[in-house]
């Protein structure tokens, strides 16, 4: 007998696995914050014996390296992946033991595509493929994006994406479970997964990489790309360096003159509260991305690089959710953090900052009256349709486009309420008087505001 366990990492919308039989088990593309998989091994009662990775991942700072060490694991990566570190070189068609007495072994599938070295592994028991980690290569309806690695290798990798799966779906029995990485938010998906779970037959029906022939997908598949996340940048060089080990101990504790101060050196002083109580008070400068958001995407993707960040929290709880979050994507210790309520963190005197929320009807009955309306989503969302007469500027090229907002008052809108929370906190730190649109863009149809392109 054998399991799989998910270990969900929700904010950034990967997924890694412990697998094993009674004894020992494997850990596939592991998170940051191996105590998580730690835990999980431990509840289980085996021992980790090997740590594999399917790629040099692009989109968050891997645990694998520290979790190997620490257990005594062998680390598995891919052959071709320049690394530089000790490791286990593998090879298409490489075998490892994982549980004898369960008849468990891992069986190495070269896919290229999502990276040129991009390897899937399939997990067998007696020699019969029950599962397979696909990685960044066949998900869940989609794969993963081809243009992550080097431009100039966008349009072969796509092909060679195609291949791939096409390879999973000659060599994989149809019952043997499809267990990717990527695809439940990760903007390293092609697109967005349609379910929670798979397999090789289903995929066979549903899956455009193995229903189109190569030159259509291919060009659906570069038609539908949308925009990188910045901190991208990062990560591979991260990965392939060797992560340092995770430090989530308690950050030091800023008070409301240090906080001041840090706002005046131009630091980033983020507000983890919801929208909703961030919008009725803060303090004067702060920016606000929601810990119950996606919050390390989000943060990560706008934040200059290397600029020291002051966390500000409602509880202890919610400020270590968060400080676990950006550990994953690099943002290893912040500068500062404070906890409590809003008025604990403004000096004495200092008047906390607010602004209205509101719903598209609003905006409709206020249309007319000189207002502006921002929006902040992505070029892609705005291509399906948009509120007649807007400024487009997406969130994440916001900051450092706030000269190009008209004059007014601006009503900013993304497609749920979260990202127009974000982009109202930049634009109120720098000075302007701004609304925020906490509402569906469906209801913004309804309101008889957008224009549909299709």
């Amino acid at each position: 007998m054998f399991f799989v366990e998910t270990i969900d990492v929700a904010g950034l919308g990967n997924r890694s696995y412990l697998a094993g039989g009674t004894q020992t088990a494997v850990v596939v593309d592991p998170p940051r914050d191996i105590d998580r998989v730690i835990a999980a091994a431990a509840r289980r009662g085996v021992r980790i014996s090997h740590v594999v990775e399917t790629h040099v991942h692009n989109d968050y700072v891997t645990g694998g390296l520290e979790l190997a060490r620490l257990v005594g694991a062998a680390y598995l990566v891919p052959a071709a992946a320049r690394v530089s570190y000790g490791h286990i070189p593998v090879h298409d068609g490489d075998r490892h033991e994982i549980d004898t007495t369960a008849g468990l072994s891992l069986r190495a599938l070269a896919t290229p595509g999502h990276t040129p070295h991009h390897t899937s592994y399939a997990l067998e028991e007696n020699g019969t493929a029950v599962a397979v980690f696909s990685g960044g290569s066949l998900l869940i309806g989609t794969v993963g994006r081809p243009d992550l690695v080097e431009p100039r290798l966008t349009e072969d990798l796509a092909r060679a994406q195609h291949a791939s799966a096409h390879r999973l779906a000659a060599e994989l029995p149809d019952g043997a479970a499809v267990l990717p990485t990527h695809g439940f938010g990760s903007f390293c998906s092609a697109s967005q997964a349609t379910g929670g779970a798979t397999t090789i037959g289903e995929e066979k029906t549903s899956n455009e990489a193995l229903t189109l022939d190569v030159d259509t997908f291919v060009t659906r598949l570069l038609a539908g790309l949308d925009d990188v996340p910045a901190y991208y940048t990062h990560m591979g060089p991260a990965n392939a360096a060797g992560p340092a080990p995770v430090d989530l101990s308690p950050l030091t504790v800023a008070d409301a003159e240090e906080i001041a101060a840090r706002l005046a050196a131009g630091e980033w002083v983020v507000d983890l509260r919801s929208r909703v109580a961030f919008a009725e008070g803060h303090v004067a400068g702060s920016f606000n991305f929601e810990a119950e958001g996606q919050l390390a995407t989000y943060l990560a993707w706008l934040i200059p690089w290397g600029k020291p960040v002051t966390l500000l929290a409602e509880s202890a709880g919610q400020l270590a959710a968060a400080q676990r979050e950006l550990v994953r994507v690099g943002i290893d210790r912040p500068a500062a953090a404070a906890t409590g309520e809003p008025s604990r963190w403004a000096r004495a005197g200092e008047v906390l900052a607010s602004f209205p929320r509101a719903t598209f009807a609003d905006l409709a009955e206020h249309s007319g009256n000189g207002l502006v309306v921002l929006d902040v989503r992505r070029d892609s969302e705005r291509a399906a349709g948009h509120v007649e007469g807007s400024v487009h500027i997406p969130l994440h090229t916001l900051q450092g486009r706030l000269h190009e907002v008209p004059e007014g008052q601006v009503w900013v809108h993304c497609a749920g309420g979260m990202r127009a929370a974000i982009a109202a906190s930049l634009l109120d730190a720098a000075g302007r008087d701004v609304v925020a649109v906490d509402d569906g863009f469906d209801s913004a149809d309804r309101a008889g505001l957008t224009v549909r392109t299709h």
